[in-house]
């Protein structure tokens, strides 16, 4: 079983003809649910929350069996993810995605675990220490992506379950769990 760092590879990565699109409708679904699959787990074991269609991603390209994926299924591929709502893209040439492992939703449900996991419920604390504080560290908040996390707290600042506020710099934004 190939490896990529220490994340163990489908069966099929090392199938030539998964590098191309499949012009059969039911073969290509298939393939499409398992590149989705791929790209998801892989994302979520990586920490991997932006990928760009024209950049360099290890899972684009395969040089053991000598075979890349062509930019028309890279976008294929991604627009499958972001059909599902796992995904989105951040420009209209779709050349960047952000990847969402976790719905906003589900990143939500997980800062208010990690508040409720170390007692914080009537607390403040900056947006920077929920990604890279003491606290996070170890934790799925563990260097999230800004753009994220800002998303699930502005979803839980909607529901009143924090205040957001701002200070002098970007670095100053601060939080105030009302769990």
């Amino acid at each position: 079983m190939q490896r990529l760092a220490d994340f163990k590879l489908p069966q099929f990565f090392n199938y030539p003809p998964y590098f191309t699109l499949q012009p059969v409708r039911d073969t290509r679904e298939k393939q499409i649910q398992l590149w989705k699959e791929l790209i998801l787990d892989y994302c979520k074991s990586q920490k991997i929350f932006l990928i760009g269609v024209e950049e360099d991603f290890p899972l684009f390209s395969n040089s053991a069996i000598d075979r890349s994926l062509s930019h028309e299924a890279r976008e294929t591929f991604l627009s499958a993810i972001v059909g599902e709502g796992r995904a989105e893209w951040l420009d209209k040439g779709h050349r960047k995605c952000l990847v969402l492992w976790h719905r906003i939703q589900d990143w939500a449900d997980i800062i208010l675990q990690f508040v409720r996991d170390n007692g914080l419920e009537d607390s403040v604390m900056t947006v920077e220490e929920i990604r890279s504080g003491t606290e996070s560290l170890g934790t799925e908040l563990q260097e999230i992506d800004r753009t994220i996390l800002m998303r699930a707290l502005k979803l839980l600042e909607n529901k009143g379950k924090l205040a957001l506020f701002k200070g002098t710099s970007a670095d100053d934004e601060g939080v105030k769990f009302s769990v």
